[in-house]
């Protein structure tokens, strides 16, 4: 009879590594999101595919692969990585990976990079420390972040690293994400079409948070003894494991359904009430301030520009002073959107826009728009009787088309009569005119 050894009992009793470490992607293209930056020709895809890792800030929400960046960009480039957090080591951490490192090129010849999470967590002399071995280029610093690294990191070693700005996932994106998660490892359960998308407006565009939740309803479900996932389901499951969150039994979801609803209603008693009542239930309230964010470009638009301006600025406020000061930026936000006119034009405009041009076919930018920089782009038409707008009456080249020659006469903008946009109404209707007169001219 096999004896089980010493080596054998420790391996049984491992615990299972997280469903988002099992989906970790392995490689470059594995990455879901954040195509602005790893598109063919993008930034991130041009420093992988240069041969030569270079230092840079990873700046973006959790659940972006910021992590997951650093460990493919250390295999693609075959260094040796060590990792450090900032909220659990101190200079005596850093002195110690710097010697690692300096042993490791010693002996073996392999460069490290030394990748630092939560970096805007060192205070000032913790980040002076890494200068100057990333000026001698013993190491390649990749440092992660939430927060605004023009605030939180020091001058000097931001600019000896490129920036690079990650985005939340996209509902669309969390969608793939989804399905990846269930061929892995869901395989069993079957999920309502509503089951899934609040899971997916819950992660919020965070990777890792609906990787989480899966395997809670996963969990849940196995306790349950149920193979199909309705949304009565996933609400009584996240109501149990986020009683943290909300105290008073709500699911979290319905709280933000509310607070937007609220605003959007222009009720700003009961926006308030319920902002508040996530705080109180423990909301991240940098999560508040990016829904406050949406809201005002889904809801407000051009009827109020300011609407957008002034709800970044809560999120900057809060970024500088935290709680509880910072969160009466949010407060006061609330209030306000919730005064303001309300147009959801400028949302409505850019759906319809997206939606004619995936069905469109490829059209030609018309020869008068285009740029002539050279004589020869001259000599073929670039450009050819373009009227400068400012040379013209009222600043308006009348008459002119600015769409592909072919493509028929389309409106996406519909303004409302609301807040600015009644002004733009009026405008747009003036300049409509001017075309009509300037047709007739013709």
């Amino acid at each position: 009879m096999r004896t089980s050894s010493v080596t054998d009992l420790f391996a049984q009793n491992q615990p299972a590594s997280p469903l988002a470490e099992q989906l970790r992607p392995k490689k470059l293209d594995d990455i879901i999101g954040q195509t602005h930056l790893l598109g063919a020709g993008k930034p991130l895809r041009l420093a992988f595919e240069s041969g030569k890792p270079h230092s840079m800030i990873l700046w973006g929400p959790p659940g972006t692969g910021k992590t997951t960046l650093a460990r493919l960009m250390s295999a693609e480039f075959d260094t040796e990585f060590i990792a450090l957090s900032a909220v659990l080591s101190g200079v005596k951490d850093i002195r110690q990976a710097i010697e690692q490192a300096q042993l490791l090129l010693q002996q073996s010849g392999r460069h490290t990079i030394l990748f630092v999470d939560e970096v805007h967590r060192f205070n000032k002399s913790q980040q002076d420390a890494f200068l100057p071995y990333v000026e001698q280029g013993l190491v390649t610093f990749v440092g992660a972040t939430t927060e605004n690294p023009s605030f939180e990191v020091n001058s000097a070693l931001l600019s000896r690293a490129q920036v690079y700005v990650l985005s939340s996932l996209s509902e669309e994106e969390l969608g793939k994400l989804f399905l990846r998660a269930k061929t892995f490892t869901l395989q069993s359960l079957s999920f309502d079409e509503d089951a899934k998308q609040s899971l997916i407006e819950f992660a919020d565009g965070d990777a890792r948070r609906l990787l989480n939740l899966l395997e809670q309803i996963k969990n849940a479900a196995e306790i349950a003894g149920i193979s199909n996932i309705g949304i009565d389901f996933v609400r009584n499951s996240l109501s149990r494991n986020n009683r943290s969150f909300d105290k008073g039994g709500d699911e979290f979801y319905e709280q933000i359904s509310a607070l937007h609803k609220s605003v959007r209603g222009s009720s700003p008693d009961a926006a308030l009430y319920w902002m508040c009542r996530m705080l109180d239930g423990g909301a991240d309230p940098l999560y508040i301030g990016r829904r406050l964010v949406r809201m005002a470009i889904e809801d407000i638009g051009i009827a109020d520009p300011r609407a957008l301006r002034m709800t970044l600025d809560a999120c900057e406020t809060y970024e500088r002073l935290g709680s509880p000061e910072g969160e009466l930026a949010f407060a006061q936000t609330t209030l306000y959107l919730a005064c303001a006119p309300k147009s959801n034009a400028a949302y409505m405009a850019y759906n319809k826009a997206r939606s004619f041009i995936s069905r469109d076919k490829s059209r030609d930018v018309p020869n008068h728009l285009r740029n002539a920089p050279t004589q020869l782009m001259k000599d073929i038409g670039f450009g050819h009787e373009y009227r400068y707008a400012h040379d013209c009456p009222n600043a308006y080249a009348a008459g002119e088309n600015y769409f592909p020659e072919d493509m028929p006469e389309t409106h996406f903008y519909e303004p409302t009569a609301y807040g600015l946009e009644k002004k733009i109404t009026e405008k747009l209707d003036y300049l409509h005119e001017l075309d009509e007169q300037a047709k007739k001219t013709n």
